[in-house]
């Protein structure tokens, strides 16, 4: 008696392709699915994103509840399923979701609306990191095992990231120690905008000092008596701009040690420039005016 064995159609699975990927396998695993050349899903995906970003959340998507090739489950469906047992791949993936729709929405959840970007990464990132079960036992399927060598990833990445983010301050600091010793910036002389309008010659001070921002000093309202009146103006860093009236003689001294120095439009920049201007007259006011880094402009007032 003859036995004859009867197969039944070859069932087709949509699977990421292993062999023939750029990225995550999608395009090919399409294209072996559907039978139609790859390049023709991977045009497509860029077209729509360069058209508003769809194509990239539609290939995200792809990739998430496609399987490998050769795997039973695919990386949505194995967070789904082992959720309360091992929440950190399932993490990852809410926050793409989110992310995703956040852009399609254009809603503005950051200031510029960019938070989708960071939820995409930080999705990603979780996502990446809990790939893999333990080391040596990749092919565990035990969820505490799994679980536990997630977390201890995810700290891992977090430590990663806490002490990469401290040195990057660290050596801010110390940049900004040394500017500040090389430059003599004192903060306690202030930090900010500061805006002087001089009503007359009682409310004239004999020096305007600033630590750190943008000093505007108006004397555009002063009479100045005969004579030499003498002003005092500083900035650390930042910027000085100095209005003096129109009908007065001016004797100018301004520097910058790092910067531009500009009087009644005669300017120099560069490392340790000045200008002087030596006017004389029946009313002269004597400014000597100085910034560490930064801008100093004269300029007369318009009547």
């Amino acid at each position: 008696m003859n036995t004859q064995t009867v197969e039944g159609p070859t069932i087709k699975r949509l699977e990421r392709s292993r062999s023939d990927r750029m990225l995550a396998g999608v395009c090919g695993g399409l294209a072996s699915y559907f039978e139609i050349h790859p390049a023709f899903y991977r045009v497509g995906f860029v077209v729509l994103t360069l058209l508003g970003g769809a194509g990239l959340l539609i290939y995200i998507a792809a990739a998430l509840v496609m399987p490998k090739e050769g795997e039973a489950e695919s990386v949505a469906s194995a967070a789904l399923r082992d959720r309360r047992d091992r929440p950190w791949p399932l993490i990852g993936l809410g926050l793409l979701t989110v992310g995703g729709a956040v852009l399609l929405s254009h809603a503005s959840l950051w200031p510029h609306g960019d938070a989708w970007f960071l939820l995409l990464i930080a999705g990603g990132a979780i996502l990446w990191i809990t790939r893999h079960g333990p080391r040596g036992e990749a092919a565990t399927t035990d969820p505490a095992k799994l679980a536990a060598a997630d977390s201890h990833r995810i700290r891992r990445a977090f430590a990663w990231i806490a002490i990469t983010i401290g040195s990057l301050v660290a050596l801010v600091l110390v940049a900004a120690a040394i500017f500040a010793a090389v430059i003599h910036v004192h903060v306690g002389r202030g930090v900010g905008d500061r805006s002087y309008t001089v009503a007359g010659l009682q409310d004239l001070r004999d020096n305007y000092r600033l630590g750190i921002g943008s000093l505007r000093l108006d004397l555009s309202d002063v009479r100045f008596p005969a004579g030499d009146t003498h002003v005092g103006a500083r900035v650390d860093v930042g910027k000085i701009d100095v209005i003096v009236p129109s009908d007065v003689a001016l004797q100018v001294h301004g520097d910058a040690q790092f910067g531009q120095v500009d009087v009644l439009g005669s300017m120099v920049d560069g490392h340790n420039v000045n200008q002087s201007l030596d006017q004389h007259g029946k009313r002269v006011l004597v400014l000597d005016a100085h910034v560490g880094a930064g801008d100093l402009r004269v300029t007369r007032a318009v009547r």
